[in-house]
């Protein structure tokens, strides 16, 4: 597959050529003043669980070098976006890519010499909490089911699940199903909130009962959750303005 390269400049590339090292490097027959690159969809949403990653993820150099790697770029290309030496950007890019947080999209060739290119493996990331071993958070510990602290637990579980089960799917090129509900609402009192809640959960224990069948041959568990919480002040001014 031929590609025009992104953000091309031949100043700047003569300025700051990246060749590859050997010729056994090239995966692509390629012409001068051309790339080729990978077509392989880019993740919307990876989630990190390997905690060595996710330290190399929060870097803000790396994490800056990820946000420019929407679009496949050589480390040329990056080194004059970000203000680092070509040389220093190329030992990000190979820790990156050492974590799966980047990869190859071919090379481009400019005056004799051959670059590579690389692009990020998502559009963005989220840390799971897997990552933090032993110390994650785990709903089973908090017994106040209707405190902050049990809210912030479920999600990260839900992360943490959901993240391990795209993972497998995508691996096996198999589509996950899920369903997901979010909505707004402004409650005009506390007692209606109440009332809000009373009646949510009534509706919801009635679906379950309803649908619930722990021996159906082939069934499958799915877990549902659901959530509540007030906006912060800030986003409330926004929506009010």
């Amino acid at each position: 597959m031929r590609a025009r390269c992104p953000d091309f400049d031949e100043a700047e590339y003569r300025l700051n050529p990246d060749p590859v090292e050997t010729a056994k490097d090239l995966r692509f027959r390629i012409d001068n003043k051309s790339c080729q690159w990978h077509p392989a969809p880019m993740l919307d949403v990876a989630v990190i669980d390997d905690p060595a990653a996710a330290v190399v993820a929060l870097d803000p150099v790396r994490a800056r070098l990820l946000a420019e790697l929407a679009e496949p770029r050589s480390a040329a290309a990056l080194a004059a976006r970000v203000g680092l030496a070509r040389q220093k950007v190329n030992y990000h890019l190979r820790t990156l890519e050492a974590h799966g947080l980047v990869r190859a999209a071919g090379e481009r060739r400019w005056g004799g010499l051959t670059e590579r290119l690389r692009v990020a493996t998502a559009a963005s990331y989220v840390v799971s909490p897997a990552a933090l071993g032993a110390v994650a958070a785990d709903p089973a510990r908090i017994a106040d089911r209707l405190s902050a602290n049990y809210l912030v637990a479920l999600a990260a579980r839900l992360v943490r699940e959901v993240g391990d089960l795209a993972r497998r799917a995508d691996a096996s090129k198999k589509r996950l199903s899920t369903l997901s509900v979010d909505a707004e609402v402004r409650f005009r009192s506390s007692a209606e909130r109440a009332e809000f809640a009373a009646e949510l959960t009534a509706a919801i224990t009635q679906l379950v009962s309803r649908y619930h069948d722990a021996t159906a041959p082939g069934g499958r568990w799915h877990r549902i959750i659901v959530g509540a919480h007030p906006f912060s002040k800030e986003t409330a001014k926004e929506k009010q303005s």
